[in-house]
């Protein structure tokens, strides 16, 4: 099987992770939000039965780091999309003819929905799980398209589309519509998540 599925990550530092969510719940309580996102990305892609890559973006070496049995390489570039492109030209050059790119914000993530995105490939050129922020939470590419990355306004409501318009002469697949956790109102929207946040920070302290 010669399929690769990258992962972004930040090291889970307070005051660096889910900056917009901390703005509304302080960042102590942002970074436990983010730890129970990276467990969560942990505990599924170690069903994945493909190759995986951790790139980092801060020390891979962190106690916290989750992905202790994976490859781990520091993302470079100025930008994610520099960050991304780096990721699939590597992937790529290594042989692989299947690249899956994840973040660490999706709480639904499931084996299921990496499995489609790999065999959406076999049909498709890109595959692209858009997120309903108007970003995307999944890209996937069985051939580099340097485009994709490039002239995007990373983290706004503009990056499904305008990279879907980027790709108008090629074959995309779409997967379901996920809600990512980006900020607070991405929280409230998960309830399971939330539910757990609760737990932690109120019922806790009654």
């Amino acid at each position: 099987m010669n399929h690769l599925l990258l992962i972004f990550a930040k090291t889970p530092t307070k005051g660096q992770v889910k900056t917009r969510l901390a703005e509304h719940i302080g960042k102590t309580k942002a970074l436990w939000v983010y730890k129970q996102l990276i467990q969560k990305t942990a505990t599924e892609i170690e069903k994945f039965r493909g190759c995986k890559v951790v790139f980092y973006a801060g020390s891979p070496t962190h106690s916290d780091s989750f992905f202790d049995d994976y490859t781990k390489k520091i993302q470079s570039g100025s930008d994610l999309g520099e960050r991304m492109a780096a990721g699939f030209k590597w992937g790529f050059s290594q042989g692989f003819t299947k690249i899956v790119a994840i973040g660490t914000d999706l709480w639904d993530l499931e084996l299921e929905l990496l499995e489609n995105a790999f065999k959406l490939l076999g049909s498709h050129e890109v595959v692209i799980g858009p997120a309903n922020d108007g970003g995307y939470y999944l890209i996937g590419m069985n051939r580099m398209i340097p485009q994709v990355f490039k002239e995007k306004k990373w983290g706004s409501n503009s990056v499904a589309s305008d990279t879907l318009k980027d790709l108008h002469t090629y074959r995309v697949g779409l997967l379901a519509e996920k809600n990512d956790i980006d900020d607070y109102q991405d929280l409230l929207n998960c309830k399971s998540l939330f539910s757990l946040y609760k737990t932690q920070f109120y019922e806790s302290e009654n």
